[in-house]
C-alpha cells in the first residue's frame, strides 16, 4: 500500500489549528515545539507559552534543563544559541534567533506557521514579501534500523524560493554558540576546531576539561563528548569561528565569512564563540534553493553500567558501525536523503483512527520526547537502551518511568521494551541488589548506572515488581520470545513470591505517584500486584512450568476477589485506600488487565467511574476516553508553562 504524504494526511486529520500574533499552529499550539530532539542531552525546544510566541525569529532555543543557578549571566535559562541570518538584496534579516550584532538587532522575518509531527518540525516564513523561506528541523524516528537510531543528530533544512516573478539575490548565514557544548555551565572553557572532508565541512567543539559519565559534575548537560556542526563544502559556502559579534557583523557588511578560525580558547560566556557558516545562494527564482546542516552529538562511551562484570563504560551503540567521530558525521550528512515522512503519516493515522485529533496531537508531541530521554548502547547483538528520568531527579532505568512508557515502545519496536528491561535484570541477576523485591532504579544520577549494591535506594516494592513482571510478559506476547521469559524466570518468581505476600494488603509505601507520599493499603497499588501475579501465571505457562501457572492463577483469582470487597464502596466507586471509603480511587492499573489480556478483573469494575487520563481512558467507555483526551489536549494548548510536555500538571491553573 502506497503511504500518503503526512503533509496530506494532516490537512485530513488537524482540522483545528491555533494563531499565535501572527503564526499558524498545526496540528495545535504547544508549550514548547522540538527542534533538536534526540537525546537526554541533544534536547533543545522552542519555547511558546508564557515566555514565548512561537516564532523561530526573535526567540533562542533552550535546553529542556535549567541553568545551574548563578552560572548563565543574562539569562534566566539554559540556551542553546542557534542564529540564522538571510539577506535578500543586500538588506539583512533575522529567521532564527535573537541576535543583536553591534548594538542593532536586525528586522525579523515574519513567521506564516510552524507545522510538528513526530519526528520534524517546520517553519514557513515571509522574507519582506520577497523570499519564502521553509525551515526543517528532522530528529529522526528509527526504531527499526538500530544503526540510524542510534545516532544523537538532527538535520537542518534550509529552503527559500522567490515570491514573485523578478527573483531575488541571496545570502544565508546559520551559526551555533558554544552554549551547545554545556548550556547550563557557561563559565566552562571551550575548544574547537574546523575540517573539510570528503565534501563535508565541520566545525567540531567541545570541552577542554572533560568528566566522563558527569563524574565531576552531577548535571542534565553533558560533560564529554564532540558537538559538531556541518554542511556541504560548495563552492560559495564559507565558514569562521570567533565571538559572535565579529562573526554575525563580518556576515552583514559582506554576505560571506573569511574562512578564519578564532584560536583564542575561552569560557562559553566570554565573548561567546559562535561556529558559522554562510552560503551565497545567488539568485533566487520560483523553484525552492535548499540548504542543508546537521548538528550531532558524539560521546564513545554513553553509561558507566554496574552489570554482570562490574562497574565499566558502556560504549554508544553508533560506535559499533563507525570508527571515528568523522565518519559518523558524514554518514549522517549524506544519509539525509532516506529520511521519509512514512513514520510520520504512520503515527497520525494509528492515533486518529484510535482517538481523533486530539489524541494524534497527544501522540504527535510524545514521540519525539519519549525517545529523547534514551540512549542506545552496547553492540548490535546485544543493544542496551538506557533512560533518563527527565526533569525530576535524573535516576537511571526508572522503573515506574519506563513502565508507562511501554506504550510507545510497543508500538515502535517491541524490542525497544527488551533492551530497557535488560539492564535492570542484568544488575540484579548479578547480584548487586541485596532485597528479594524489584530495584527502583540501577542509578541516582545518569548516566551512572552503578546500581545501589548497599541497598539503599528509594523503595517502591509492590510497585517495581508488578512492573518488572508485568512489562516482561508485554515484550514476550508481541516478540513471541518465551525465551527470553525462561531466562529471567528465577528472579521473576523472586519478585512473584514477595507480591503473594504484599500485594493483597501492601504495607506503608510508595507507588508511582510518588510526589504523594507512601500510603498503606492503597487500591490501585494492590491491583498492579495482583495483576502481575496472574501475569506470572501466563509466563509460567508459556515456559512451561504447569505447576506454577496453576498456582498463581489460583492466587490471582482468590485476591482480585478479596481485593474488590476492600476497594469496591457501596458498589459504586473504589477507594484510594482501602481503610478510607470517603475517598475515590484512580485505578489505572487496570490498563495491564487489557494490555496482557489477562481477564482478571471483572467487567463491572471496568464499569465503575474511574479517573486517570489517558491511560484510564484506554480502559473506559468511549465517551469518557474522549473526555479525558480532550481536556489533556485543552492543557497542550492553553498552559502558560514553556517547557515540553509534563507528565504532571496542576488541573486547576494548567501549570
Amino acid at each position: 500500500m502506497k503511504v500518503p504524504s503526512f503533509f496530506t494526511a494532516s490537512q485530513a486529520f488537524f482540522a483545528a489549528t491555533r494563531q499565535n500574533q501572527g503564526t499558524q499552529f498545526i496540528p495545535s499550539r504547544a508549550p514548547a515545539i522540538p527542534l533538536a530532539v534526540k537525546s537526554p542531552y541533544m534536547n533543545t525546544w522552542l519555547e511558546v507559552g508564557s515566555n514565548g510566541n512561537g516564532n523561530l525569529a526573535g526567540n533562542w532555543p533552550k535546553f529542556w534543563a535549567g541553568a545551574q543557578p548563578g552560572d548563565v549571566i543574562g539569562d534566566s535559562g539554559a540556551t542553546t544559541a542557534l542564529a540564522g541570518l538571510i539577506k535578500v538584496d543586500d538588506l539583512h534579516y533575522t529567521w532564527m534567533g535573537d541576535p543583536v550584532i553591534n548594538g542593532i538587532r536586525p528586522t525579523h522575518v515574519s513567521q506564516e506557521s510552524v507545522e510538528f509531527t513526530s519526528q520534524r518540525t517546520t517553519f514557513i516564513m515571509n522574507v519582506a514579501g520577497k523570499v519564502s523561506m521553509n525551515v526543517t528541523f528532522i530528529s529522526p524516528v528509527q526504531p527499526n534500523d538500530l544503526k540510524r537510531q542510534s545516532i544523537v543528530g538532527t538535520y537542518l533544512e534550509v529552503g527559500v524560493k522567490s515570491l514573485d516573478a523578478a527573483g531575488h539575490k541571496v545570502q544565508l548565514y546559520v551559526d551555533t554558540s558554544a552554549e551547545w557544548v554545556n548550556p547550563t555551565h557557561n563559565s566552562d572553557v571551550v575548544e574547537w576546531s574546523f575540517s573539510d572532508q570528503n565534501g563535508i565541512a565541520s566545525h567540531k567543539s567541545w570541552l577542554k576539561t572533560q568528566s566522563e559519565f558527569n563524574a565531576d559534575y552531577p548535571d542534565d548537560a553533558a560533560h564529554w563528548g564532540n558537538w559538531y556542526l556541518s554542511t556541504a563544502a560548495i563552492s560559495g559556502m564559507t565558514y569562521q569561528t570567533g565571538s559572535d559579534n565579529n562573526v554575525r557583523q563580518r556576515f552583514l557588511s559582506s554576505a560571506t565569512l573569511d574562512n578564519s578560525l578564532d584560536t583564542n580558547f575561552r569560557a562559553i560566556r566570554q565573548d561567546w564563540p559562535v561556529f558559522a557558516f554562510s552560503n551565497n545562494l545567488g539568485h533566487v527564482g520560483g523553484s525552492p534553493k535548499k540548504t542543508l546542516y546537521t548538528i550531532v552529538h558524539a560521546q564513545k562511551n554513553a553509561v558507566l553500567f554496574n552489570g554482570a562484570n562490574g562497574i565499566a563504560p558502556v560504549p554508544s551503540l553508533w560506535t559499533s558501525y563507525f570508527d571515528s567521530d568523522a565518519a559518523l558525521v558524514e554518514f549522517f550528512y549524506k544519509d539525509h536523503p532516506t529520511i521519509t515522512g512514512a513514520i510520520d503519516t504512520q503515527i497520525a493515522l494509528h492515533s486518529h483512527a484510535a482517538g481523533g485529533p486530539d489524541y494524534t496531537l497527544l501522540t504527535t508531541l510524545s514521540v519525539r520526547q519519549s525517545l529523547a530521554a534514551t540512549v542506545l548502547t552496547n553492540t548490535p547483538t546485544s543493544p542496551l537502551l538506557f533512560l533518563k528520568e527527565i526533569s525530576s531527579n535524573g535516576n537511571t532505568q526508572t522503573v515506574d518511568v519506563i513502565f508507562p512508557s511501554l506504550p510507545l515502545f510497543l508500538y515502535l519496536n517491541p524490542s525497544f521494551v527488551k533492551y530497557l528491561l535488560e539492564p535492570l535484570y542484568i544488575n540484579q541477576e548479578s547480584g548487586r541488589w541485596p532485597h528479594t523485591y524489584a530495584i527502583h532504579d540501577i542509578g541516582a544520577n545518569f548516566p551512572r548506572a552503578i546500581g545501589h549494591e548497599d541497598g539503599n535506594a528509594e523503595e517502591m516494592p509492590v510497585e517495581e515488581c508488578g512492573n518488572m513482571i508485568i512489562a516482561s510478559l508485554a515484550y514476550a506476547q508481541r516478540a513471541g520470545d518465551k525465551e527470553y521469559l525462561k531466562g529471567h524466570y528465577k528472579i521473576m518468581r523472586q519478585w512473584v513470591e514477595y507480591l503473594v505476600e504484599d500485594s493483597l494488603i501492601p504495607g506503608h509505601q510508595l507507588s508511582t505517584d510518588d510526589f504523594q507520599g507512601p500510603l498503606q493499603n492503597q487500591t490501585n497499588l494492590a491491583l498492579k500486584g495482583i495483576l502481575a501475579i496472574s501475569a506470572m501465571s501466563e509466563i509460567a505457562r508459556l515456559t512451561d512450568h504447569p505447576d506454577d501457572a496453576k498456582l498463581y492463577n489460583d492466587i490471582a483469582k482468590d485476591y482480585i476477589a478479596k481485593w474488590e470487597g476492600f476497594a469496591v464502596v457501596d458498589g459504586k466507586h473504589t477507594s484510594l485506600a482501602y481503610q478510607d471509603k470517603a475517598s475515590h480511587g484512580l485505578l489505572y492499573n487496570l490498563y495491564a488487565d487489557a494490555l496482557l489480556s489477562l481477564n482478571l478483573v471483572p467487567q463491572r469494575i471496568y464499569d465503575m467511574q474511574t479517573d486517570w487520563e489517558i491511560w484510564t481512558a484506554s480502559i473506559t467507555s468511549s465517551s469518557t476516553r474522549t473526555m479525558f483526551i480532550s481536556k489533556m489536549a485543552n492543557f497542550v494548548r492553553e498552559t502558560s508553562t514553556n517547557r515540553g510536555f509534563t507528565d504532571l500538571y496542576d488541573t486547576t491553573n494548567a501549570k
